[in-house]
């Protein structure tokens, strides 16, 4: 008899602090008119592309299997996940585990917080485990997890990943099910040592390209290719999220003996403690970076506004750092994209070389960091109008489909200005030559990105400035009240010691 797999995806971040709640129509794709994606449509979609799902997929069809796909589902990243939302994903995925599969293969987030449930992952694996006790199964994670006794206990295998900017997560899908498949071969007996620090890492300090990351997760690395243990994962932690699982985390699968498992946690928790003080960001103050900025004589100049950042859960919307580049006098600026349906609406009636004033972004106040909305009044020419679909080509998903919804470009006096219908990172170089915008012949890129822009404007940029702009994904500390995350935690308590939440 043929095996049979369950192979599922659903992914959100979830920044508790953000203002917009996250129901079921955001993980719908937009093209889909409010459908979740599944069956045949998921694989049709996600299948060959570089994605957690499609790492997955390409693993699985060539086994010789029944292939079952309940969902596969992705939010952008913001506030909390309705329940409703919550219980139609988690009831499809399982309801498939109910119907008796061999193995399981989900391609999941790990810091996805509902209205009920601060580790909504943790409470997916627990209702499968309570379905199918015995049932193998393989989880890959995004690397800014909020690790769980929930998420760790009721998985076989577990992967994350190795890379921020995210440029591996069809390798770490492949990781977790190349373990999986072995197992179920009877190749190897997969168990799991997993452990958090109270450590809340600064995201401009996190990625593995750099220390003091960078021998953390290569000793990982290295651990896991010599075949030391199954699987070796790191991960950062998303400190924009207010749970008791917030941490610097830690996840190993060892091949029967877990002793060897427990030695490596504990030494890459203990170096990471060791170092401690290197997460620490200092944050310049944002009219001083622009200000670096507009004495910088070649561009293109990356203008990094990290504090808005709808990659990390913010609204895409607040102006001040435009603002601060025009008060500045900057030429040639290339801003956004921004998130402002109303204004896009403006342009579409308005047409193609039509002058119009909006007033842009500050749609949205924020509550929990005391940020009123704010928009800004602009002046220009409507120069183009797209439908904002495009074909990602660069390293992060590679092979999708941006959806951006209708989109403009604005030409102003001080800058062109695109703005969109749905808020997305810019990730790859479509966002600016789907609409017709060389961004290496410009001098300034005024982004809203935190780390995953790097994986293609660093190759074109001849200098990046982060800069400190006001929103829900500052990591300004000061601002914001967190009421659920364990203390004493560090840097907030600086007499905090390793305490290790483990097995």
């Amino acid at each position: 008899m043929r095996p049979r797999y369950v192979l599922a995806g659903m992914s959100h971040e979830t920044n508790t602090f953000s203002p917009q709640p996250t129901t079921i129509d955001k993980f719908c794709p937009l093209s889909s008119n409010g459908v979740l994606l599944e069956r045949d449509a998921a694989a049709a979609a996600l299948g060959g592309t570089k994605t957690p799902f499609g790492g997955f997929y390409d693993m699985l069809v060539e086994r010789d299997a029944d292939l079952v796909i309940p969902l596969a589902a992705g939010a952008m990243p913001s506030g909390k996940v309705t329940d409703d939302a919550f219980e139609e994903m988690a009831g499809r995925i399982t309801d498939a585990a109910s119907t008796g599969p061999d193995a399981m293969f989900l391609a999941l987030h790990g810091a996805m917080v509902t209205e009920t449930h601060e580790d909504a992952e943790g409470e997916l694996l627990r209702r499968i485990r309570s379905i199918a006790p015995d049932m193998p199964i393989a989880v890959s994670l995004d690397f800014h997890l909020g690790m769980s006794p929930d998420l760790c206990s009721n998985a076989t295998v577990v992967t994350g990943y190795r890379t921020y900017p995210h440029i591996d997560t069809y390798e770490t899908s492949q990781r977790a099910c190349s373990t999986l498949l072995r197992a179920l071969d009877g190749e190897v007996d997969p168990v799991i040592s997993w452990g958090v620090i109270p450590l809340m890492t600064n995201m401009l300090r996190q990625t593995p390209l750099h220390q003091p990351m960078k021998d953390i997760m290569d000793r990982a690395i290295e651990a896991e290719a010599s075949g030391e243990v199954l699987t070796a994962s790191v991960f950062g932690g998303f400190p924009l999220s207010d749970i008791s699982h917030t941490g610097l985390s830690v996840i190993i699968t060892s091949d029967g003996d877990k002793t060897t498992g427990d030695a490596l946690r504990d030494e890459l928790l203990e170096l990471a403690w060791e170092r401690r003080a290197d997460f620490v960001f200092d944050f310049e103050p944002m009219a001083s970076s622009v200000a670096r900025a507009a004495s910088i004589a070649v561009g293109p100049v990356v203008l990094a506004d990290h504090g808005d950042n709808c990659g990390a859960g913010g609204i895409t919307d607040v102006m001040s750092v435009l603002e601060e580049v025009i008060a500045q006098g900057l030429d040639d600026v290339v801003a956004g994209p921004y998130c402002d349906a109303e204004t896009v609406r403006v342009c579409l009636d308005a047409g193609v070389g039509a002058e119009v004033t909006v007033e842009l972004g500050g749609k949205v106040d924020m509550p929990a960091i005391g940020l009123p909305a704010k928009s800004m009044t602009l002046s220009g020419r409507v120069a183009a109008i797209t439908d904002g679909r495009f074909l990602v080509e660069g390293p992060m998903g590679t092979g999708t489909t941006t959806e951006l919804g209708d989109t403009v470009l604005i030409e102003s006096d001080h800058a062109d200005v695109l703005v969109c219908s749905s808020p997305l990172e810019p990730t790859d170089l479509g966002f600016y030559t789907h609409i017709g915008i060389d961004p290496t012949a410009r001098k300034y890129l005024l982004i809203k990105s935190r780390q995953h822009f790097r994986a293609v404007f660093e190759p074109i940029a001849a200098e990046i400035i982060p800069v400190a702009g006001p929103g829900v994904c500052s990591e300004d500390y000061s601002q914001r009240t967190f009421e659920h995350i364990r203390h004493p935690m560090y840097p907030m308590d600086l007499d905090a010691t390793m305490d290790v939440i483990g097995n």
